[in-house]
């Protein structure tokens, strides 16, 4: 099969409407797979400040800059609307409507339209109107409440639960499902409601499962998979670094202590009240080399041990390195985009669009009628 093409949604066109956080990282992932991602900028920017030329999330878009409360910024984005397939917005609630540019205009102007929303706390509920962030929505979905050690506060993992993995992949997912129906003979476009809180809630179903039949504790650090087990979990090694364990099955487990040398000196994996004991041996051992030996003693074995790298470090790592999984694109190493096709691979094709520099090609492209967008 020759591969052909930048991607498999080559031909699908996209607005978005600049924003921050999960709905770029959306747009950015639609681009990625080769979708025509035209970002609808405002001047100002959207107030993180950071240099327009090191935002990935804008690469692979095209940018025109368009003021929203002037007389014609409504209909310079109607007009986008109604040569898209997919258009995605990340306001509060009722902000899009009151500008001019909510799903009523647009899907009467384009009635085979995607209108993705994205936002934390969804298009309805008590919360729907107030401010939020990452942290606030995976608190009360009880993500939050799973991560880190007993006895002390949940710890962060930084803005990718909620904003990305809830929030961002479940916007796309949602907008390419919908398209799918749009596409069909008697289907029709729709608004998509990606609210961070349902995405990430959707995130713990496995847990509660678990939870159901009496495999989870509703409390962390007590569980298999939180850190609990001493066969899961991360040590600190003689240099200061870490080694991540995920010996969960027994076969696993036999190699890793195997290789970790000390396999007749632990007290059975099984016997819950010892795991204290097993784990306080395991951190010896592993303080007693270096992160880069045992990642020498581990390699190529089922132990399921891997060093914890750094973001630097991670692009070096032979396996990430060997499949390209991250790559450099005008002088900026970077992620590449993912997951594979075999027949339409994706790839970094443009640097970050730099706001409203490609109003007159866009303006060509998509034969609008009143000419650059730019206002």
């Amino acid at each position: 099969m020759v591969a052909t093409g930048n991607g498999p949604l080559t031909g699908v066109r996209v607005v978005e409407l600049a924003g921050i956080g999960p709905g770029p990282f959306a747009a950015m992932t639609l681009a990625d797979l080769g979708a025509d991602v035209v970002r609808v900028d405002r001047p100002g920017g959207p107030g993180l400040g950071i240099d327009p030329a090191y935002d990935l999330t804008n690469r692979n878009k095209r940018s025109v800059l368009i003021d929203l409360k002037a007389d014609e910024g409504a209909a310079r984005v109607l007009e986008l609307a109604e040569r898209a397939d997919i258009l995605i917005e990340g306001y509060r609630p009722g902000v899009a409507e009151r500008l001019g540019i909510g799903p009523g205009p647009c899907l009467e102007r384009n009635p085979r339209l995607v209108y993705g929303r994205m936002t934390g706390w969804g298009q309805e509920g008590p919360l729907a109107r107030s401010a939020g962030h990452d942290i606030d929505y995976i608190a009360v979905t009880g993500a939050l409440s799973m991560i880190g050690k007993d006895g002390e506060p949940p710890a962060l993992p930084a803005n990718l639960l909620g904003d990305y993995a809830g929030g961002a992949l479940y916007l796309v997912i949602g907008v390419l499902a919908a398209l799918q129906h749009a596409r069909t003979p008697d289907g029709a476009g729709q608004v998509v409601d990606a609210a961070i809180v349902d995405g990430t809630a959707h995130l713990t179903t496995m847990i509660h499962a678990m939870m159901a039949a009496g495999g989870w504790q509703d409390r962390r650090g007590a569980n298999l998979l939180d850190g609990a087990s001493p066969f899961y979990g991360s040590y600190e090694t003689a240099d200061g670094g870490y080694m991540a364990v995920g010996a969960l099955e027994q076969r696993f487990y036999r190699q890793f202590v195997e290789l970790l040398g000390i396999a007749d000196e632990l007290p059975a994996r099984n016997d819950i009240d010892r795991w204290d004991e097993l784990r306080d041996a395991v951190a010896a051992r592993f303080r007693k080399r270096t992160r880069e030996q045992w990642t020498e003693i581990f390699a190529g074995s089922d132990a399921c041990v891997a060093p914890v790298l750094s973001l630097r470090e991670a692009p070096g790592h032979p396996h990430l390195a060997a499949r390209a999984t991250f790559t450099d694109h005008a002088g900026l190493l970077q992620p590449a985009p993912a997951p594979r096709f075999s027949a339409t691979p994706a790839s970094v094709r443009r640097a970050p669009a730099r706001p409203g520099a490609d109003a007159a090609e866009v303006a060509r492209d998509w034969e609008l009628p009143s000419g650059a967008p730019n206002t």
